[in-house]
């Protein structure tokens, strides 16, 4: 067998998404920031059966994209995302047994592990309503930019389910701190925009008709950055919370060598000694 690297492999694997045909959300791509919509406003944006396998399967598609390197979650219409839809999601799942349940709710989850998976960062532009898998979404992103009218709920306790959704007691705790997670999935009462951005769920706030744009424009500035790097960075900002310390060094160490390897550290070198500022093109 070849040790070497099959280049048609590769290049089988590689995907162009500007054009992707989303049929369940808008889908743009503006130089390399792409956006996701989700637009059924006059419903303030539900995720459905369909749109949450289409999420997942696309988030999977971006870690082999070559024209994407962050993405953007929105809703339309001055909400984010009022979570699952109750007429064609809520509505069934009281009908199913057990097995189906637990195919729904693997499914779910699988959203965010794509999310987390995919190298390039996400940007929530969180404005209004961000209820039940909406609060999801936008607690898996990276980044996230509200409002002050921002409302964001994780309301499974006030549906009679348990706030261990779509992984909420693994990601929450980290973003906000165990005690205020805990009040949040223990009553399922709304965070205010300003309350979010003081226990650090935003990142900032930002007027309601500029939040999109400035999160577009966020997404735009790291797509400037090292991409290759901006992924690394990624992987072990996910990965490192399973490790011990000596783990975590070690694992930055091999990862930072490895950086060490692209041209984009090397050109920053050469930027740096030529008193420039970097253009990084990604590898």
């Amino acid at each position: 067998m070849s040790d070497t690297l099959d280049p048609a492999l590769v290049a089988g694997n590689r995907r162009q998404l500007a054009a992707y045909p989303a049929r369940h959300f808008l889908w743009q791509v503006q130089g390399k920031v792409a956006t996701i919509t989700l637009n059924r406003p006059e419903r303030k944006n539900p995720i459905t059966f369909d749109s949450y396998a289409e999420l997942r399967d696309l988030f999977r598609q971006l870690k082999y994209a070559t024209d994407v390197n962050a993405v953007v979650v929105a809703g339309a219409g001055g909400n984010f995302c009022s979570g699952g839809d109750v007429h064609e999601i809520i509505g069934p799942l009281v009908r199913l047994a057990a097995p189906e349940l637990l195919m729904f709710t693997r499914m779910t989850g699988d959203l965010v592990n794509a999310m987390r998976g995919c190298p390039q960062p996400i940007v929530a532009a969180v404005d209004g309503v961000c209820a039940g898998a909406g609060a999801i979404v936008a607690m898996a992103s990276d980044l996230r930019l509200g409002t002050a009218r921002s409302k964001t709920a994780f309301l499974f306790n006030r549906v009679g389910l348990a706030g261990c959704d779509m992984g909420a007691c693994a990601i929450l705790p980290r973003i906000i701190g165990q005690g205020r997670a805990g009040e949040l999935l223990y009553t399922g009462r709304t965070m205010s925009g300003e309350e979010g951005e003081r226990w650090g769920f935003f990142n900032r706030l930002a007027a309601p008709e500029a939040v999109l744009a400035e999160a577009q424009a966020l997404a735009a500035q790291i797509t400037e950055g090292p991409t290759f790097a901006n992924g690394i960075t990624k992987t072990m900002l996910h990965q490192e919370w399973a490790m011990t310390l000596e783990q975590a060094i070690e694992a930055e160490a091999q990862a930072q060598a490895l950086c060490m390897l692209t041209g984009d550290f090397k050109r920053a070198y050469h930027a740096f000694v030529a008193r420039q500022k970097p253009v990084f093109e990604g590898n």
